[in-house]
């Protein structure tokens, strides 16, 4: 009689189906290169500004979008695709031109927010969320938006240390680069929680993708 293979042991199948569903629906992808273009270096805070003004008008209809959907969630339990979808770009292009400005990432990021950026977010599609959650959103999110604040004012002090680097040698240290897009992560979840596109709490867990 032929041996038959036996299934695998439960223990297994739970380790190769962890990553998946620990991975949490907000994630940055780092694929930037650590170069950095000297004279656009430079002049980063200026070259930055039409972008900064472009998010400030886009931010005045996402959060129309965002009350929207509050009221929606509310009342159903989810957020429209429509809603979901035009808030993950907004979000999306927001960690494009802070990435650029803090020096995280090189390229200009352009004006539609599209996929591609060497710092860029992924965005899952909307689930079911707990409308009790929903209602009191912006109060669970205090303790979140509090430490990215914190992380984010860090970001910035580095990135002055960055841009000196960056002058000199044409490239900014791995290490600050990390911890810049970590404090961009984190922020990014708060804000993704904050505007009810995850019901997952930001991971605060140490590294660039968690």
């Amino acid at each position: 009689m032929e041996p038959t293979d036996a299934p695998p042991p439960q223990d297994a199948l739970a380790e190769q189906e962890a990553p998946a569903e620990h991975e949490h629906p907000i994630r940055l992808v780092v694929t930037d290169d650590l170069r950095r273009n000297r004279l656009t270096v430079f002049f980063r805070a200026i070259l930055a500004i039409p972008v900064f003004i472009w998010i400030a008008l886009w931010g005045i209809v996402a959060f129309l979008a965002w009350i929207a959907a509050w009221f929606a969630a509310v009342f159903t339990g989810t957020v429209p695709d429509g809603l979901h979808r035009f808030m993950a770009a907004f979000l999306r292009y927001r960690t494009h031109i802070y990435a650029y400005a803090l020096l995280i990432a090189d390229p200009y990021p352009g004006f539609s927010g599209s996929s591609g950026y060497p710092i860029d977010l992924e965005v899952d599609p909307p689930e079911r969320q707990s409308r009790a959650t929903v209602f009191f959103r912006i109060i669970l999110a205090i303790p979140a938006l509090l430490l990215a604040n914190i992380l984010t004012q860090v970001s910035q002090l580095l990135a002055v240390f960055s841009w000196f680097v960056a002058l000199v040698t044409g490239r900014v240290p791995e290490g600050v680069r990390n911890f810049a897009a970590f404090a961009l992560r984190v922020e990014t979840q708060t804000l993704g929680y904050v505007m009810l596109l995850t019901e997952r709490y930001p991971s605060f867990n140490v590294g660039i993708q968690a």
